[in-house]
């Protein structure tokens, strides 16, 4: 949500402070004028500013004495100095206290709204950084999930009531939308946490190599078989097994399976002994089971054992909010693991990135992201550097995912807060696009709770 901006501009001259004030409210940008350090500091005491202007030479409190003061209480505080022409030896002590910039006077008008516009990017990006890497200090109980938005709140609700039982889940969801991140969650937040997690990618086996890695074999089973042999479903007794890509399996395989999901007990390939294991069983597939039993692929009644409580993951595409942290949670680990300095990503390339549909969801995701932090040598990645693909995505700046069967009161509000964010905040002109009053754009602005 873009907020209002709040700019405090500091100079005992009131023709320069005025005129600096009036070439910033044009740019809507909510502003404040001080003539001394100690009036400029009681603003800062009533209201949270990203942005100070400064004169270095004042009355009272001298100007290194405030930016010291400044920094030294609202260190999130971006500040730019002005500075006569004769004094920059004054400017550059001023940066090294935390200032951003310097002016020169007379302020050159050009210059001037450039300067401060990159002052509250820089501004804007930080605060982001550290909302997103407070949030990212709060998920550790979900493992490695990351996400805050609705639809991963009502998976997080669903992993948490799942966890502690042993009833057989079911994960479905898109290719990369973090199904085993979803499974690992569960097996450790279970009382089966403490056992082995194991997994087995159905789609990768034959028939003939299914029972054998999921059961086990015993010596001389089969030619080269030299040794006796533990399954999967052996090796994750007392912890969890995870069956990914279950649609895949032959009904040949299914059958196998299925007694054995019912009775818990079954035989190596080649043995005699039944074997009894208390293993927790999550299964996973990016196909439409249901779909898939009307057309014969899949057993109707391993299809009802396994879906005891379903988990859909979302795509990405409907979780765009969660862009943000996920990018702060994948660069700096790219970064570290090629050797690279720290990236950031800049306001208008993570606002592509939010509006791209992610047909490969969060697997495309981080893996553009590795190959940005390998290929690009800047340290703040831009548009330029995303695909081509993604930067044509700025065309859909005005579309949404609307799920059927939504509140309207939800689809209203997520209406409201998407065209302040990514249209314009100005809500006059947010107000016409919508066809409401102004008025009523406000009451609803304060009814739903939408933060600017």
């Amino acid at each position: 949500m873009t907020q209002t901006v709040h700019i405090l501009v500091v100079d005992d001259e009131v023709n320069i402070r005025n005129a600096l004030v009036t070439m910033l409210e044009k740019k809507g940008y909510q502003l404040y004028g001080a003539g001394t350090g100690e009036e400029a500091l009681q603003h800062l005491e009533e209201v949270r500013m990203d942005l100070v202007i400064t004169d270095l030479r004042m009355p009272g409190i001298g100007g290194m004495e405030f930016m010291h003061r400044l920094k030294e209480q609202w260190p999130d505080t971006e500040v730019v100095v002005m500075t006569a022409f004769g004094s920059i030896d004054t400017a550059v002590a001023a940066m090294r206290l935390g200032a951003y910039d310097y002016l020169t006077k007379p302020i050159d008008r050009e210059r001037f709204p450039v300067v401060v516009e990159k002052a509250l990017e820089r501004h804007a990006l930080a605060f982001e950084n550290k909302q997103l890497r407070d949030r990212l200090a709060t998920r550790a109980r979900f493992d490695q999930l990351v996400g805050e938005s609705e639809p991963m709140q009502r998976v997080y609700g669903l992993v948490e009531m799942v966890a502690d039982s042993d009833v057989t889940v079911l994960l479905t969801g898109e290719s990369g939308t973090g199904k085993e991140l979803v499974a690992r969650a569960i097996h450790h937040k279970s009382q089966k946490a403490d056992g082995p997690f194991i997994t087995l990618n159905c789609g990768a086996l034959p028939d003939n190599l299914f029972e054998s890695e999921l059961f086990g074999y015993e010596k001389g089973a089969f030619t080269g078989a030299l040794t006796t042999k533990a399954g999967r479903f052996e090796l994750a007794h007392g912890g969890t097994l995870l069956l990914d890509e279950i649609g895949e399996l032959s009904l040949k395989s299914q059958v196998d399976f299925l007694r054995v999901l019912e009775t818990k007990e079954f035989r190596r390939l080649g043995g005699t002994k039944v074997v009894n294991v208390d293993t927790r069983i999550i299964a996973a597939t990016n196909r439409n089971l249901a779909e898939a039993v009307k057309q014969g692929d899949f057993r109707e009644d391993l299809f009802y054992r396994l879906n005891v409580v379903p988990i859909k993951l979302p795509p990405l595409r409907e979780r765009g909010d969660d862009i943000p942290l996920l990018v702060e949670t994948f660069l700096p680990e790219f970064c570290a693991q090629h050797r690279r300095a720290p990236k950031e990503v800049s306001r208008e390339a993570m606002r592509l990135l939010r509006l791209y549909a992610w047909p490969g969801n969060i697997r495309q995701l981080r893996n553009l992201l590795e190959r940005l932090v390998v290929t690009v040598r800047e340290d703040m990645l831009q548009p330029q550097h995303l695909p081509e693909e993604i930067q044509a995505s700025k065309e859909d700046i005005r579309t949404m995912v609307v799920t059927l069967g939504s509140p309207l009161e939800e689809i209203e509000k997520e209406v409201i807060r998407r065209t302040l964010s990514e249209v314009t905040n100005h809500r006059e002109k947010v107000a016409k696009l919508l066809g409401i009053s102004l008025r009523s754009l406000q009451y609803k602005i304060k009814e739903y709770g939408i933060r600017e």
